[in-house]
Protein backbone atom coordinates (compact mmCIF):
# COMPACT_ATOMS: atom_id res chain seq x y z
CA UNK A 1 0.00 0.00 0.00
CA UNK A 2 1.36 3.19 -0.71
CA UNK A 3 0.12 6.79 -0.78
CA UNK A 4 1.14 10.76 -2.61
CA UNK A 5 0.68 13.00 0.34
CA UNK A 6 0.99 17.28 -0.22
CA UNK A 7 2.86 19.21 2.66
CA UNK A 8 5.23 21.97 2.39
CA UNK A 9 3.87 22.71 -1.50
CA UNK A 10 5.66 19.20 -2.92
CA UNK A 11 4.38 15.91 -3.20
CA UNK A 12 5.89 13.12 -2.18
CA UNK A 13 5.49 8.83 -2.01
CA UNK A 14 4.55 7.44 1.09
CA UNK A 15 5.12 4.02 1.63
CA UNK A 16 4.84 2.47 5.44
CA UNK A 17 8.35 1.67 6.69
CA UNK A 18 9.94 4.06 4.07
CA UNK A 19 11.71 7.08 5.33
CA UNK A 20 11.40 10.43 3.31
CA UNK A 21 12.53 14.05 3.60
CA UNK A 22 10.23 16.98 3.64
CA UNK A 23 10.24 20.73 3.79
CA UNK A 24 10.70 21.62 7.46
CA UNK A 25 7.81 21.04 10.20
CA UNK A 26 7.94 22.29 13.38
CA UNK A 27 7.68 19.36 15.60
CA UNK A 28 10.47 17.71 17.52
CA UNK A 29 12.16 14.49 17.29
CA UNK A 30 10.39 11.32 18.03
CA UNK A 31 6.86 13.33 17.46
CA UNK A 32 4.21 11.60 15.82
CA UNK A 33 2.32 13.62 13.15
CA UNK A 34 -0.77 12.66 10.92
CA UNK A 35 -0.90 14.03 7.59
CA UNK A 36 -4.05 14.37 6.14
CA UNK A 37 -3.56 15.74 2.90
CA UNK A 38 -3.70 12.86 1.12
CA UNK A 39 -4.21 12.99 -3.02
CA UNK A 40 -4.31 9.40 -3.44
CA UNK A 41 -3.86 6.01 -2.38
CA UNK A 42 -2.89 2.81 -3.73
CA UNK A 43 -3.16 -0.92 -2.72
CA UNK A 44 -2.86 -3.56 -5.60
CA UNK A 45 -5.77 -2.76 -8.02
CA UNK A 46 -7.66 -0.77 -6.41
CA UNK A 47 -6.53 2.93 -6.30
CA UNK A 48 -8.32 5.93 -4.70
CA UNK A 49 -8.18 9.09 -6.39
CA UNK A 50 -9.17 12.22 -4.58
CA UNK A 51 -10.33 15.24 -6.26
CA UNK A 52 -7.91 17.07 -4.71
CA UNK A 53 -7.78 14.80 -1.46
CA UNK A 54 -9.00 11.53 -0.73
CA UNK A 55 -12.04 12.24 2.44
CA UNK A 56 -11.24 10.31 5.82
CA UNK A 57 -7.31 8.82 4.47
CA UNK A 58 -4.46 9.74 7.35
CA UNK A 59 -1.06 8.93 6.88
CA UNK A 60 1.04 8.84 10.15
CA UNK A 61 4.51 9.34 10.39
CA UNK A 62 6.98 9.90 13.15
CA UNK A 63 9.80 12.32 13.11
CA UNK A 64 13.25 11.03 13.17
CA UNK A 65 15.05 14.06 12.55
CA UNK A 66 15.50 17.43 11.67
CA UNK A 67 18.50 17.56 8.97
CA UNK A 68 20.01 20.13 6.09
CA UNK A 69 21.28 19.12 3.10
CA UNK A 70 24.33 19.78 1.04
CA UNK A 71 25.56 23.02 0.41
CA UNK A 72 24.27 24.44 -2.55
CA UNK A 73 27.10 27.22 -4.58
CA UNK A 74 25.47 29.97 -5.89
CA UNK A 75 27.60 31.58 -8.36
CA UNK A 76 26.87 34.70 -10.36
CA UNK A 77 29.14 36.14 -12.96
CA UNK A 78 29.33 38.48 -15.48
CA UNK A 79 32.48 38.71 -18.03
CA UNK A 80 34.79 41.84 -18.67
CA UNK A 81 32.79 43.75 -15.77
CA UNK A 82 35.06 42.18 -13.06
CA UNK A 83 31.36 41.33 -11.33
CA UNK A 84 31.57 37.83 -9.03
CA UNK A 85 29.21 36.96 -6.15
CA UNK A 86 29.82 33.91 -4.46
CA UNK A 87 27.06 32.38 -2.21
CA UNK A 88 26.37 29.07 -0.11
CA UNK A 89 22.68 27.76 0.74
CA UNK A 90 21.99 24.58 2.82
CA UNK A 91 17.96 23.81 2.58
CA UNK A 92 16.39 22.61 6.02
CA UNK A 93 14.52 19.64 6.38
CA UNK A 94 12.80 16.80 8.36
CA UNK A 95 13.26 13.56 8.02
CA UNK A 96 9.87 11.20 8.75
CA UNK A 97 9.39 7.44 8.69
CA UNK A 98 6.13 6.23 7.49
CA UNK A 99 4.17 4.37 10.28
CA UNK A 100 0.51 3.81 8.94
CA UNK A 101 -1.90 4.79 6.01
CA UNK A 102 -5.32 4.71 6.30
CA UNK A 103 -8.49 5.18 4.47
CA UNK A 104 -11.68 5.99 6.35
Amino acid sequence: MYAIIRTGGRQYRAEVGSVIDVDRLPNEVNDSIEIDDVLLVGDGDNTLIGQPIVEGAKVTATVMDQIRAKKVIVFKYRQRTNYRRRRGHRQYYTRLRIDDISVG
